[in-house]
């Protein structure tokens, strides 16, 4: 990781400080090559934060120093703030990048491990289950406001956008989570696409339906 950071690619990895209730992206590769002793277990716990499913496993905890005093800080799943994410609005790329003299083509590609159509089922009548369906619905749209929201961005930037998500013709029943046959249809639904060149989004749905060429 040290070593690819070196060479000037970069990975982040999103987390949400439930202590500020705000996301926190990591630049991992800068982690790796510090050469700080602790920089391992820093690496290793922002990688189990980020998977952190609130509720279905427990929050990290952080260990940092403000102004010479020892903090703990709560991290847990980056999708409890943010489920997609590719850069800051406010860092204006476009401006940035013209007023430093850099110009080049850009593409963003957008890949979300979820479907952006409203996926019908029948609530039980019953507060557990209403809640249950209410949360569900709330994280749905908080992805897609995401992906929008990035696709604001980079039309602004100038950055071309191409986006894949699981479309609404993948119809293989979720009875729940982590369901192994769930996974394995959801796997080879998507290799299968990519075999045979994936027809990548120009927009989010709703705002285009052209599409981009297709890629192997």
């Amino acid at each position: 990781m040290a070593r690819e950071y070196k060479k000037g690619r970069l990975l982040l990895i999103g987390t949400t400080n439930l202590d500020l209730q705000r996301p926190v992206l990591w630049n991992i590769g800068a982690i790796a090559a510090s050469g700080h002793p602790g920089a391992l277990e820093l690496f290793r716990r922002i990688l189990l934060a980020s998977a952190a499913i609130p509720g279905a496993f427990p929050p990290v905890m952080i260990d940092v120093k403000v102004a010479g005093r020892a903090y703990q800080e709560m991290h847990v799943d980056g999708g409890a703030a943010s489920q997609v994410f590719l850069y800051p609005p406010a860092l204006e790329l476009d401006r940035s990048l013209r007023e430093a003299g850099f110009q080049r083509e850009r593409i963003a590609y957008i890949i979300r491990n979820a479907r952006m159509d409203p996926e019908w089922a029948s609530t039980e009548r019953s507060l557990l289950r209403i809640a249950s369906r209410s949360i569900s619905t709330m994280i749905h749209f908080s992805g897609m406001n995401d992906v929008i929201r990035i696709f604001q961005t980079t039309r602004r930037d100038g950055v071309q956008f191409r986006l894949a998500y699981i479309g609404a013709d993948f119809q293989q029943a979720h009875r729940k989570s982590f369901d192994p046959a769930y996974m394995r249809a959801l796997f080879d639904y998507g290799y299968e696409q990519a075999r045979h060149g994936y027809p990548w989004q120009l927009a989010p749905p709703g705002f285009s339906t052209t599409r981009a060429p297709t890629t192997r």
